[in-house]
């Protein structure tokens, strides 16, 4: 398929026929659609172990890879090589660019993130963005385990959609539709490894200074960016552009 040629148009048909369609119909489509240019975005929380789970049983060779900020807690990184062996993957790091990130701390510090949106949407572009450009080079098609559920910036996430912010490619957000408890029933029915952090009521898992633990009663992800308000509590990995 050539997703070079995709239009509006085009993008709307697929996600319309792909909505009401399972979790696994929509991987298996899209593995046949565009292997071996199709690679899953991994930050290693609940939602993308159940996707690479879900992955292994389909396709168990398509690319992982995962957007390692420098800052990541421990908990992460065991979770990470826990899933590497589990499923035999070959998970692709990539960092930020030394030279971006020293020049940030030297001139701002440490913390600049907690000062206001602006600069935290800065180390998010070093740290994340940037690096995010570089893994998507070369493909036509990438994997997330957003949900709907999580943030009310992500409410209306379609399964399948056009990235107009990465060449018009493709975007798949195959768990769209779970919820919460569908995640978790499935990681304990095929004993999916997952991160420490959401045993201490981490259900939302980022860089190590921008995440807490959520206390009772609080939304999904109340720990991330915590001094910010929630419609702006995205780092600009899954924001569309505007015009």
């Amino acid at each position: 398929m050539d997703t070079m040629a995709w239009d509006q148009r085009q993008a709307v048909r697929i996600a319309e026929q792909m909505e009401p369609q399972g979790a696994e119909q929509v991987l298996r489509w899209a593995v046949e659609s565009f292997s071996p240019k199709i690679a899953l975005s991994s930050s290693f929380g609940a939602e993308d172990v159940v996707v690479i789970d879900l992955l292994s049983r389909i396709k168990p060779q398509v690319a992982v890879f995962t957007l390692d900020t420098g800052r990541l807690p421990e908990e992460t990184y065991e979770v990470m090589d826990r899933i590497r062996e589990r499923y035999g993957l070959e998970i692709a790091s990539y960092f930020p660019r030394q030279e971006a990130v020293e020049r940030l701390e030297r001139e701002k510090g440490f913390y600049s993130f907690r000062q206001s949106v602006e600069n935290r949407k800065e180390c998010c572009g070093i740290r994340k963005v940037e690096p995010l450009n570089r893994a998507l080079a070369g493909l036509e098609a990438w994997i997330t385990g957003l949900r709907r559920e999580q943030a009310v910036t992500r409410a209306g996430l379609p399964k399948v959609e056009m990235d107009t912010a990465h060449r018009n490619m493709v975007k798949l957000n195959p768990i769209a539709d779970w919820t919460t408890a569908q995640a978790w029933d499935y990681i304990k029915k095929h004993n999916v490894p997952y991160n420490k952090l959401h045993d201490m009521n981490y259900p939302s898992i980022g860089c190590a200074p921008c995440t807490r633990a959520v206390k009772p009663g609080e939304e999904i992800r109340a720990g991330r960016w915590w001094w910010e308000l929630p419609e702006q509590k995205e780092c600009g990995l899954h924001v569309k552009p505007k015009h």
